[in-house]
């Protein structure tokens, strides 16, 4: 991850200079450059936590009832906790992340390329190998 760390009122960032701001995979400027979640084995954008809640049980995983302000999921055979805002519209990429880390080659995160005419409105993605966190 490139860019210029930046430290006003007290508080440190990073900031890019392609416009993208660190960890929320949107892009500021105009051009759609967000990233989502895919499902390997399917080839599914993940679009909602009931998606996502489905594959993870799939693999092992079981929601775990702690914090009531996040959506946690741990997996018995494991340490690892997965924690989710409770929106899925602040799911950001260090969480995409973190899912692709805790769940190895079952999902991927690409980025956006737009849409295919021919795909009857389904996102077409390219894999994010910019970030070289290619499992």
């Amino acid at each position: 991850m490139s860019g210029v760390w930046v430290f006003k009122n007290g508080v440190i960032r990073l900031e890019n200079p392609g416009g993208e701001q660190a960890g929320d995979g949107h892009s500021r400027a105009g051009g759609s450059r967000r990233k989502v979640l895919v499902h390997l084995p399917t080839n599914e954008v993940i679009s909602s936590y009931d998606m996502l809640e489905t594959k993870l049980r799939e693999l092992g995983w079981e929601r775990y009832s702690g914090d009531s302000s996040l959506l946690q999921f741990h997996k018995r055979s494991s340490v690892y906790l997965i924690s989710l805002p409770r929106e899925f519209s602040r799911l950001s990429t260090v969480h995409m992340y973190d899912i692709v880390v805790k769940s190895r080659n079952v999902f991927e995160v690409r980025v956006e390329s737009g849409i295919d005419p021919g795909s009857n409105g389904l996102t077409q993605t390219r894999p994010d190998f910019a970030n070289g966190l290619k499992t």
